[in-house]
């Protein structure tokens, strides 16, 4: 059974950096080895939303996605690094993320009750 995980970012409040940001995103300009590695970790389907300079993210991963795993594989991979070292032009850590955390985990508070039949 697939999971569902949900992450939040900000963006630098500048436009133009926002604007840069959208365009490294968009799927002509996405680099593949970033795919790749994302669905190498067992991530199925990933979403980014923006309202302002807030990102959401919203992912559906396999069972037996690890988040501790992903995150190794992601240090042990220098394409990934790169990355993740450019989209910090663009991105800060949202006030209660760890140090060096951007994407932080939220918490489902609402799921709308199936209907009984």
């Amino acid at each position: 059974m697939q999971r569902r995980i949900c992450l939040a970012c900000d963006l630098k409040p500048d436009e133009s950096l926002i604007a840069e940001y959208i365009q490294y995103h968009k799927p002509e300009e996405l680099w593949p080895e970033i795919t790749s590695s994302i669905r190498d970790a067992g991530v199925l389907d990933m979403e980014i939303y923006r309202i302002g300079n807030r990102l959401f993210m919203i992912m559906e991963v396999a069972p037996d996605y690890d988040a501790t795993q992903k995150a190794a594989m992601d240090k042990a991979n220098p394409k990934v690094q790169e990355w993740e070292s450019l989209m910090w032009k663009f991105q800060q850590r949202l006030p209660w993320a760890a140090p060096g955390q951007k994407w932080v985990e939220t918490q489902c508070i609402f799921k709308l009750p199936k209907v009984q039949r």
